[in-house]
Formats: C-alpha cells, structure tokens, sequence
C-alpha cells in the first residue's frame, strides 16, 4: 500500500493506473502519445493532457508505477504543496521540450510515448544527488549498490521503445536538472494548500489510525530468556545510527525515536530502514 505523508503521489499513482487501465481496455491508450502531425498539423492539443497520465502499454505502466511509487520519497522529504510545484514544473517544461524536439525532427511520423516520462525521469536527478548509498555489492563480480535496482528501472523503461522513449526521457532529465538548478528560484515555489489537498481526495482516503513507535525488543519472541534479551539490548545499544542517517530519515517526516529504532533493526542501512517504517505504517 501507498504510504501516508505522500498524499500527491498516492493520487497521481492512482489517477494514472485507472486511465492507463480504461483507455487500454478499450483499446485507445494506443492512440495517445505526442506526434507531429497531432500537435503541428491537426492540432490536437487535448493528447497533452491525455499523455501526461497514460502510460501506452502495460509493461510501461509497470515500471513507471513502480517508480514513482519509490520517488514517493522526495514528498515526504519536501512536503506535498512543493513536490506538487515539482510535479507541474518538471511535466510542464518536459512536454514544452517534448514540442520543441518534435518541430526540430520535422517528421511527420514521428511520435512520443504517452505517459508521465518527464516526472519519472526530472526524479532521478534528486534520487542520484540526494538519496545516499548504503548497500554496496557484487554479482559475478559487477559491483552494485541498494541504488542500482531503481537506475535499472529507469534504463528499461528509457529504452522500451528507443527514440519514442528516450527523447521523453531526456527531456524529463533535463526539466529535473533545471528544477535543481533552481532557475527562477523554482525551489521556493509552492502551490496552494487547497490544491494539495484537493489531490489527495482523488485517492482512496487513509482510515488507519497513527501508528505508535516501533518498540524494537517487543519483536523479540517470548521465549527467549531475560539475559538473552539483555544481551540484545546490549548490542542494539553499541549501534547507535550515525547522526546523518537519522536526518535523513527525520526529513522525510518520520519520528526521530521511530527511526533510531529502524536503524538498529536495519543495521544502520537507510533504504531498508525506510522500508522498515513505511511498513509499520502500514499495518
């Protein structure tokens, strides 16, 4: 399940899993997508807005959801009212660039993938400055990182289908590279709190009840004996979480003590530890 504290995300998931499934189910998701002879010759304007939420094939909506459901994280980093300025930005300049590359390739044939690509991809900007790495490792030996899954993701839905995605895609890169680079000091900007919350009723609403901090020793099992406990608290007490790993984990708005405890659990791995309290929220 979604997590709370990402209600713009939740309602964009939403919101584009529905119109990707009903426009698929009657064969039109097909259809959309950017071309030239939409924009500069019948003037189609509407297939903008059609495009920004459908995605044109299953496979595409797969793993677009899935990444836009872990850059959920950058919400709850910033709050709703600026991720959702982020999201108007980074798709309005996006689709901007995507005309621009359509008049400059003046092929009447040409055509662009239909779906948020420029949201998926202005996200990976953040994700490689500002999302740390935890995990290093080796298969065969490749080294990879807790960070590799995600830019595999990406890569897969880049090239899905060669030039009809890879120009969406740098586009999105580049909105996200100028969101960054705070031009017109962008980073400040936010929407109105009636629209943030206007997005997040387009989702189904969130009815569990706040969940308490994670008391990590009441995971212990009943039968293990009071020295082993003790000898567990021992333990958990000499791995104190850095310092920086704990600010991380506070920005994106959860409890200080519930993300200590996450840490230890976790080892002191930030991703899993994120995992660790999104789940708790979730029961």
């Amino acid at each position: 399940m979604l997590a709370d504290n990402a209600p713009v995300t939740r309602a964009f998931v939403v919101a584009s899993a529905i119109f990707t499934v009903f426009l698929g189910i009657q064969g039109r998701s097909s259809k959309l997508g950017l071309s030239y002879q939409d924009i500069f010759q019948k003037f189609q304007l509407w297939k903008l807005l059609a495009s920004v939420l459908t995605f044109s094939s299953t496979p595409e909506l797969m793993f677009g959801l899935y990444l836009l459901y872990y850059f959920r994280v950058f919400e709850r980093q910033i709050g709703s009212n600026k991720y959702s300025a982020f999201i108007m930005f980074s798709m309005l300049l996006s689709i901007f660039l995507d005309v621009i590359a359509l008049a400059l390739l003046k092929d009447s044939s040409a055509k662009f993938n239909s779906g948020p690509y420029g949201l998926v991809f202005a996200s990976f900007i953040p994700f490689y400055f500002d999302i740390p790495v935890s995990t290093r490792f080796r298969v065969f030996g490749i080294p990879f990182t807790d960070k590799s899954f995600i830019y595999l993701a990406g890569l897969q839905l880049l090239l899905s289908s060669w030039r009809r995605s890879i120009i969406p895609g740098i586009c999105g890169i580049i909105a996200g590279s100028l969101y960054r680079m705070n031009i017109l000091y962008i980073r400040k900007a936010k929407i109105p709190q009636f629209l943030s919350s206007f997005f997040a009723q387009l989702s189904w609403p969130s009815t569990r009840p706040p969940v308490p901090a994670r008391n990590i020793s009441a995971s212990i099992p009943s039968y293990v004996n009071r020295p082993v406990q003790r000898s567990y608290a021992s333990v958990v007490s000499s791995m104190e979480p850095p310092e920086g790993s704990l600010a991380i984990l506070v920005s994106m708005g959860f409890d200080r003590d519930s993300a200590r405890q996450a840490l230890v659990q976790a080892r002191n791995d930030v991703n899993a530890a994120t995992n660790i309290l999104l789940e708790a929220q979730s029961h």
